[in-house]
């Protein structure tokens, strides 16, 4: 009774703003969303409308805030993308950059597992990461990697300057020359067997670091 009750109240919502309804088989449905775990609605929509590196800075501008970015260097798995999204946007990161190639796109996965955070996030595709870093850069942007090799710790970096922060892919890290064009890196230090975090994780511990210093 419970879900009848919320799909009656997601239809009168639908239909409060002129969204326009089509009941169709379940079977139909299943096909559509590639699973069985649609709970008995789905939402056509338009794809996801990437924004400008530009339009990333400039919003920082108008919020008369200190340029917050994520660069994130072949993030391939969507689930680690959308949980970044979703702890970005509450960290008031102010756009992420993502490569077009080898690296998850924002799709329906993605959005679910942000929590409709990238509805509220800028997100820019580029086709060069090096050539972006080197633009933001000239924009008076410091970039800061990610990176178990280095021997400076998260906490003990200051990230008080307009800041872009490096992530790394899930296997491999950050890209050799991406690695070398940043004008800094940090590390998380490890304690256990385990001696690398989930890419979302890593993310996260080092966005709430930035929050924490400049309040």
């Amino acid at each position: 009774m419970k879900n009848i009750g919320s799909i009656h109240k997601i239809i009168a919502i639908a239909k409060e703003r002129k969204i326009l309804l089509n009941e169709i088989e379940r079977n139909k449905l299943n096909q559509i969303a590639q699973t069985v775990n649609h709970q008995g609605v789905i939402a056509i929509v338009p794809p996801f409308n990437y924004c400008e590196v530009e339009d990333i800075l400039e919003l920082a501008k108008q919020k008369h805030e200190i340029p917050f970015l994520l660069i994130l260097d072949g993030i391939e798995d969507p689930h680690n993308l959308g949980s970044i999204i979703r702890t970005a946007e509450t960290a008031g990161v102010h756009g992420i950059i993502i490569p077009k190639r080898r690296a998850a796109s924002v799709n329906s996965t993605v959005s679910k597992v942000s929590c409709g955070a990238v509805e509220y996030m800028k997100i820019a595709r580029v086709n060069n990461l090096n050539e972006t870093i080197q633009y933001l850069k000239k924009q008076d942007i410091w970039i800061c990697g990610t990176d178990m090799d280095t021997k400076v710790e998260y906490t003990k970096q200051d990230y008080k300057m307009p800041l872009a922060i490096v992530i790394g892919s899930e296997g491999y890290g950050m890209a050799r020359l991406v690695k070398e064009n940043c004008d800094f890196l940090v590390k998380i230090p490890m304690k256990g067997n385990i001696t690398s975090l989930n890419a979302s994780v890593s993310a996260g511990i080092v966005m709430y670091e930035v929050v924490r210093q400049r309040k």
